[in-house]
This record gives C-alpha cells, structure tokens and sequence, in this order.
C-alpha cells in the first residue's frame, strides 16, 4: 500500500504574511538569523505581533549549514520560553534549524509533569529553493558532515509563501536556489518512489523554474518570476518529501559538509553528470530513468524522438541554465582546491553512499562509481 502525505496548509501570494493576524497562539519564539533582523524583514512579523499583543522572543543564531551547537542553544531557549508557536524565518537553514530545535525540545520535554505539547509551527521561507516549510526532512551539520533527519513530525502546520520576502534575494543565491528546486524536481520525478502525485507536483515545478529562473535571476524585481518560483519551490519540496531523492543530493550534501559550497551550487554542478550516469545509455537496455529523463525532456518542450535524444537534451538544458546564471559547470570552476579534493573523494564516496537519498536514487551506485562521478564532476 502507498500513502502520500501532505501536511501543512499553504497561504501563498504577496503579502500573505498577514494570516499571522489571526493567530489565536500569543506566546511566539521567532527562528531566524542574523541578516533577517539586520535588514528588517523580521519587522514584518514582530509589527503584526505588537498590534496584536503576541508576546515574542527572538532566536537570531542561526548559521549556514546549522551546526548541532547551535541546533542546541535554540532548544534551550525554547525549553526556558515555552512558547505556543514557533515561527521560523528564513532559507532553508532557519527552516530546518526550527525543525531540529523543535524535534529536540519535544523529545527532552516528553515527560515533561508541566503537560507542555507541541507549538502551532509556522515556516516563512526567505529564499526559493530548500522547499523545507513542507518536507519531513532536516538537515544539520556535525563536524564536517552534513545529517539527514526525516520524521513527520518535522513538517511545519503552516508554510507562508510571501514573494515580498525573496524580492531583493540577490542573483546568486536566486540562481543556486533556482537550480536546487530543479534538481529536487528531477530527483523525485525519477525516484523509485515516485508516484502519479509526486509526478504532478515534480513535473509543474520544473516547467516553473525552466520558464522563470532564468528572469528572475537576471530581473530580481519581476514579481511574477519571484511568486512562480516561490510556488515552484513548495511544489518540489511536496514532491520530494513523498518521493524522496537521488544521489545527486547524496552527494552534494558531503560536498557541502566538507568544502562548505552552496547546497544549491553544488547539485547543480552535479546534475549533467548524474542524469547520464542515471540514464545508463551505454548499457544497452532502455533503463526506467532514461524513459522517465525523456518524459522530463516532452514536458519541457525540448527535443525527444527518441530516449537518447530526450535525454542528451535534458543535460544540454540543464547546462543552458548553468550558462544563463553564470554557474560553474564542474567543481574546479567552482574554487575546490584539487589536492584536497582528490585526497577526500574516497571518504566523500562513503559517506554518499550511506546517505539515506542514496536508496531512493533509480540506479544504486558502488562506492568506485561515486569515486568516478566525483572526479568528473571536478573538471580537467
């Protein structure tokens, strides 16, 4: 039996911030990072919250790549402050440190005698790409090594999608995000998992990103473009969190671990090089992957007579838009010193084989083919 899940409530358009005016919670702990309260975009939560005397304390620590540590000081505030709803405010790293903060406080509380329950758990992303305000996943960093927690209990009860919020997102971070929601569309469209749901919402985050990525990375203030890929990037998160992923985020997240590349920069320098290997054109055989990167490739409206052809184009479209937002083509262009590179891949190789995407992924890799897929994902 097959199940697809999907939990929270989505308000979405410009200015769909306001729903927080109708909260019955009035004791909020505010996730964010330190950018968020610098540039003010936090104000559009803590003024609806003063009007409407919600009392609210705000937990700014949040880094890139979360470490534990930090996973850690936001559950002791919460423990001290026990508020009734959390909202967390951010990219995908304030997201999934809310999650984990969330998960950890809960489970330290459990047999708590003062009969505190879960908070009402609000996620306003700041950034289009992780999909995180709807995903069971989280993802936090200890040591050098990037950790996958998946739980149902992590996915938010509401996901606000207010395009103001990723208006003024700069080109390069809209560009790695961008390509990050493509990615997470492919993966959960190939998955074994995948399923005719998953596929709906898989397939119409991929048209999204082809047709507005490319304008909203060159035009930031093109509102439409900012809202398509917004929604795109919900959509793919729904998809994957059902469908899961592929080795093309087992991967990237032990790049991310190690040389410390954008998540989003490192899966999009990977995917040529996965979608071939997935596809298995060499084998003789006509692979499920290869079938469904040639359905990708129909939707898309590039050329597809055949499934070499289909495929073929899905790679060359994917390299249009790295070229488009000016994104490196291999992990060279993309500053990772070589020495270090080449003496880690093994350990890198391991650790993506263990990833818990790995086993959702259409074609299961040996530990030699993910040596091979690093180092020609590096470059000459």
């Amino acid at each position: 039996m097959n199940i697809f899940k999907i939990k929270p409530v989505v308000y979405f358009d410009m200015n769909s911030v306001e729903y927080l005016k109708n909260l019955k919670e009035k004791k909020s702990l505010i996730i964010t990072d330190p950018f968020m309260v610098k540039a003010g975009f936090i104000n559009k939560v803590t003024d609806i919250f003063r009007n409407d005397n919600v009392e609210y304390k705000v937990f700014s620590g949040i880094r890139p790549d979360p470490p534990v540590e930090v996973v850690a000081e936001g559950a002791k505030e919460m423990i001290a402050f026990k508020p009734d709803v959390i909202v967390a405010l951010g990219g995908g790293s304030s997201i999934d440190a809310a999650k984990s903060i969330l998960a950890f406080t809960m489970r330290i509380l459990k047999d708590s005698k003062d009969g505190y329950r879960r908070p009402l758990f609000i996620a306003i992303p700041t950034t289009s790409g992780t999909g995180s305000e709807v995903t069971s996943f989280s993802i936090i960093t200890t040591g050098n090594k990037k950790v996958s927690l998946i739980d149902d209990d992590l996915i938010p009860d509401v996901a606000i999608l207010d395009a103001s919020f990723v208006k003024t997102v700069p080109g390069r971070i809209t560009a790695d995000t961008g390509i990050d929601v493509f990615t997470h569309g492919i993966e959960a469209y190939v998955s074994n998992k995948a399923s005719d749901f998953s596929d709906a919402l898989a397939e119409q985050a991929m048209k999204l990103v082809i047709r507005y990525l490319p304008e909203a990375y060159k035009n930031g203030d093109n509102v439409e473009a900012r809202e398509k890929l917004h929604n795109a990037s919900c959509m793919a998160g729904m998809a994957f969190t059902n469908a899961s992923l592929g080795i093309n985020h087992s991967m990237a997240h032990i790049l991310g671990g190690i040389f410390h590349i954008p998540h989003g920069r490192a899966n999009a320098i990977l995917l040529p090089y996965v979608i071939k290997y997935n596809a298995d054109l060499d084998s003789g055989t006509c692979t499920r992957a290869a079938l469904r990167y040639r359905n990708i490739a129909e939707f898309l409206g590039l050329p597809c007579s055949t499934v070499e052809e289909g495929v073929m184009s899905l790679i060359c479209a994917v390299n249009v838009i790295l070229s488009l937002t000016n994104t490196p083509r291999n992990l060279k262009e993309a500053g990772i010193d070589r020495r270090e590179f080449f003496n880690k891949v093994n350990t890198m190789a391991e650790v993506a084989l263990e990833d818990r995407c790995t086993p959702t992924s259409p074609r299961i890799p040996s530990k030699e083919e993910l040596i091979d897929l690093f180092k020609k994902a590096y470059g000459d």
